[in-house]
């Protein structure tokens, strides 16, 4: 009779999934990770897709092709639909799957407030298909106002509301302030790209509420250089076709009429996180991250392991640890070393999370870079910013792609993956 081999699942090919997945090489198990899409996305560069500046390509690697040296890692492309956590059982779209351990990084999806209709007005940013969606929005709406001769439905066109000033809001302000100032400079006959009214809706009394206020305050003035227009205790009440109501601090209200509205504000729990929550009793927060103890595991299901955004987890300071890359990274390495600590019956430290600091880029040699011991603005916030995010870029193709692309851009302020794609209706089709 043969000795039991484990069987250790990951779902999610994000930061946590696939770092979790090769730090188990060495592992005396086999290893299945499942993942609805077959490439694994480096999201904090997704607002350069959707400004133009990056083609999906260069910042999506084939999972199969990233774990091709580790031959006890099987990948499974299926959809992960349910949990029957006692049985240890996986619902899969196409079929069921069982384990002895199991590591959950299926991260998390954008959050309306409860008012989820608003997603077809105001596209979020999680997903190749979502940057593609704000690329033909934003790229369309140039195109639009060139053919019109009306003013104010120009300026509806030309009037681009952000929704959230964090890292995402402020990069996608500023990316999409240097496409139309330098990129698509004399790119038009009829209109000036140059003249457009961006705007950067923030419910808190600063852009980047996370940081240092000396660093959100030059942040703040870098955008607003760029043209940006920036609205702090503002809060969106609705958003409609071209209406965007918007009520601040004070009680006064008033609507923006913009063609494009671009959602950077909230995300929440999956559906699988969900599932998860209400199959184990595990607690969960107002977004539906799951509460984790010190060794990432649920309480009464130690054999499940919930790593990257999904999990909260606060630290001794008091602090939750955020949902940023480093830390999924982080997660994804102990949650395998946890793994193996069990299986070899071994106890372990439980996990601490070591804060590398934040970075956000505001646009060309435009940045802020909060490094705990060190703060700093301006072009030496941008090249670290550079170098760490190419640094983290999963296959060397990627990297090199990258950085010659970006050398390019800096150089002759081109913006190439500037495709306006997306399904034609039959009268548009051959036009």
């Amino acid at each position: 009779m043969t000795d039991h081999i484990p069987h250790i699942v990951i779902i999610g090919g994000g930061f946590g999934g696939l770092y979790a997945a090769k730090q188990l090489k060495r592992v005396k198990a086999r290893v299945t990770l499942v993942d609805k899409r077959n490439f694994h996305l480096f999201q904090p560069l997704l607002y350069q897709v959707a400004t133009g500046g990056l083609s999906p390509g260069d910042i999506a690697s084939p999972i199969r092709a990233v774990l091709k040296k580790y031959p006890h890692v099987s990948v499974l492309k299926d959809e992960v639909r349910g949990i029957e956590p006692d049985e240890k059982r996986l619902i899969l779209k196409g079929g069921e799957l069982s384990y002895d351990y199991l590591i959950v990084a299926t991260g998390v999806r954008h959050h309306y407030f409860g008012n989820s209709h608003w997603g077809s007005h105001a596209p979020g940013l999680k997903t190749i298909e979502d940057a593609l969606e704000m690329r033909r929005r934003i790229l369309n709406a140039f195109e639009e106002a060139e053919k019109l001769d009306d003013p104010d439905l120009r300026a509806e066109l030309k009037r681009f509301v952000i929704v959230g000033a964090g890292p995402t809001g402020v990069e996608l302000a500023g990316a999409l302030a240097e496409l139309a100032h330098a990129t698509m400079h004399r790119n038009f006959r009829n209109i000036d790209p140059s003249r457009v009214d961006i705007v950067l809706v923030e419910g808190t009394d600063r852009v980047l509420p996370p940081y240092p206020p000396d660093l959100s305050a030059k942040a703040q003035n870098a955008l607003e250089k760029l043209g940006v227009k920036i609205m702090t205790k503002t809060f969106v009440t609705d958003i409609q076709d071209r209406n965007v109501r918007l009520k601040r601090a004070d009680g006064s209200e008033e609507t923006l009429r913009a063609a494009t509205v671009l959602w950077a504000a909230g995300v929440k729990a999956n559906r699988f996180g969900e599932a998860l929550a209400a199959k184990t009793g595990a607690e969960a927060d107002r977004s539906g991250r799951i509460a984790v103890q010190p060794d990432l595991s649920l309480p009464g299901y130690d054999h499940i392991l919930v790593v990257g955004d999904l999990a909260q987890i606060i630290q001794p300071n008091g602090k939750q640890v955020p949902g940023v890359a480093p830390a999924a990274m982080q997660m994804g390495r102990y949650a395998a070393s946890r793994v193996r600590d069990m299986i070899a019956g071994r106890p372990s430290k439980p996990f601490t999370y070591f804060d590398k600091g934040s970075l956000a880029v505001i646009g060309r040699n435009a940045a802020v870079a909060d490094l705990n011991v060190l703060k700093l603005s301006g072009l030496p916030a941008w090249l670290i910013w550079a170098f760490i995010h190419i640094h983290f870029l999963i296959e060397f193709g990627n990297k090199m792609i990258v950085s010659t692309q970006w050398a390019w851009n800096y150089l002759t302020r081109k913006r190439g993956a500037r495709l306006i794609t997306g399904k034609f209706t039959p009268e548009e089709d051959g036009g």
